[in-house]
């Protein structure tokens, strides 16, 4: 009997007596039922795809406990003092930018709703609750579009009735975070900043604001983390992540994904102990899951990256005018992913793209071949004049592995229309360079970058106008030179 009809046979056997091997996972069924080892590897496979969906789903609630932290660390207290800054690349923090003034504030309404009361003024704000998700549009973006206004957080399940002229906002958790910039008109960061120390936040009763109004705390000159960058590719970031399960309420929406945190040891009301085998899944985990969130970031494959074919700058937000990345046929994971590797904070105003938005940012990561920016080598850029926006506009630099403004001896990432580009001829386009020496004569219009380091750049236009958005006008690319 030869080999063949050996196998033949055999296969002919398995065939009936309900033998099963599938090829691709090893996976071995006999009579329709696993084998020991094929549920022992079912078993760790299972456990390591629901830890990188847990790790994806929940990774923006953990970056912003990594905002918080950020303003803890530098001594500002929860509750009685809210941070404020003029920032540049000592400020870390997913493509925060100096473009303008900011403030952020821990909202806590565990004791009852917080008032915001904002001059009139050009403020763009924001309330994000602890998964950031959009709650509130303040300033020129919200209600009040730049007029002033008084606006009311309230916490979970809040019965009570605002009175009239208050702007509501409705979180679904404990702790939230305001942000809030004041743009800087014609360049004034002083005044800018008076007017950041002008917004009130103070607790709220019906009778109306109570107790002192937090204090603001300047932060330009403090080195700060507000990022994640220590715990997202380690346990740590599964011990942050049960600290704010025991902390805030369940949410219905998010049923599923308490389920699988359950599964990974992680329940509300229960204590979070890993033993050695599991730490070293949840540990693999947060690696794999932050380098997925970072291949979405910036080396999608999707075709709707592109406002421009003929260039290599992308969209950032890629779910225009949406809430939390929802579409007609659900949430957008992949766009989701995207936006919280290498940002923060959601708002509809953020992901608009007509004349009525806010802003708009365009991100670049590639030369004009399509190869990487690398921080050893020199470029420049061309942006065409005027650019379509009512306000200002600004190109910065950041490093792909912090998602961070690069940081250099040079103290400075961005290029700006109100600063140092504000005596440029608008009637032709200005060349900007980037790369680790000064270029002779255009020192004012340079960013140096660090060799060894890999940096991308966002485009961001204020009050941006029709051109923006129809292709009529566009930047260069990033093109290498000598």
């Amino acid at each position: 009997m030869n080999r063949r009809l050996i196998a033949a046979l055999l296969m002919a056997f398995a065939g009936t007596t309900g033998y099963a091997k599938d090829s691709t996972n090893g996976y071995t069924f006999v009579h329709g039922y696993p084998t020991a080892q094929t549920s022992e590897r079912a078993r760790a496979d299972e456990a390591q795809q629901r830890a990188v969906i847990a790790y994806r789903f929940w990774y923006p609630t953990v970056s912003l406990e990594g905002i918080f932290n950020g303003n803890r660390t530098a001594g500002i207290q929860d509750g009685k003092q809210w941070g404020i800054a003029a920032a540049g690349p000592r400020q870390v923090g997913f493509t925060l930018n100096s473009d303008t003034p900011y403030g952020s504030a821990v909202l806590d309404l565990s004791q009852g709703p917080i008032e915001i009361d904002l001059p009139p003024g050009p403020y763009i704000g924001l309330v994000d609750d602890h998964n950031q998700g959009w709650v509130a549009d303040l300033g020129l973006p919200g209600p009040d579009a730049g007029k002033g206004g008084k606006h009311l957080i309230v916490p979970p399940g809040w019965k009570g009735t605002a009175p009239d002229g208050y702007y509501v906002g409705r979180s679904t958790t404990l702790q939230n975070l305001l942000a809030v910039r004041a743009l800087p008109a014609g360049g004034d960061i002083p005044k800018a900043m008076d007017a950041l120390r002008a917004v009130k936040i103070q607790r709220w009763s019906e009778s109306g604001a109570v107790g002192p109004a937090l204090e603001a705390v300047d932060t330009t000159k403090v080195a700060m983390d507000s990022s994640s960058l220590r715990w997202e590719d380690n346990l740590q970031f599964w011990q942050e992540l049960d600290k704010i399960i025991q902390q805030e309420p369940l949410n219905p929406s998010f049923l599923p994904m308490y389920g699988l945190l359950a599964e990974l040891g992680i329940e509300k009301g229960k204590p979070f102990h890993p033993d050695e085998k599991q730490k070293a899944l949840l540990d693999r985990a947060a690696r794999m899951g932050r380098d997925q969130m970072l291949v979405s970031a910036f080396d999608s494959n999707r075709q709707d990256l592109k406002p421009w074919p003929d260039r290599h700058w992308e969209w950032i937000g890629l779910v225009p005018g949406s809430v939390q990345f929802e579409t007609p046929g659900g949430i957008d994971l992949d766009a989701r992913d995207r936006w919280f590797a290498q940002a923060i904070v959601t708002s509809p105003a953020m992901f608009r793209r007509d004349p009525g938005a806010g802003s708009l940012y365009w991100l670049g990561a590639r030369d004009a071949a399509g190869a990487w920016l690398d921080g050893g080598k020199h470029y420049t850029l061309v942006i065409p004049q005027p650019v379509p926006g009512k306000l200002f506009w600004s190109v910065t630099a950041y490093d792909a592995a912090t998602r961070s403004q690069v940081q250099t001896d040079q103290d400075k990432a961005a290029l700006r229309s109100l600063f140092e580009l504000k005596d440029i001829d608008q009637s032709k386009p200005v060349t900007l360079y980037f790369g680790p020496t000064a270029p002779k004569g255009q020192e004012g219009h340079w960013i140096k970058t660090v060799p060894g380091r890999g940096w991308f750049a966002y485009i961001r236009i204020y009050g941006p106008e029709a051109a923006a958005f129809d292709k009529s006008w566009k930047p260069g690319d990033f093109t290498p030179t000598k």
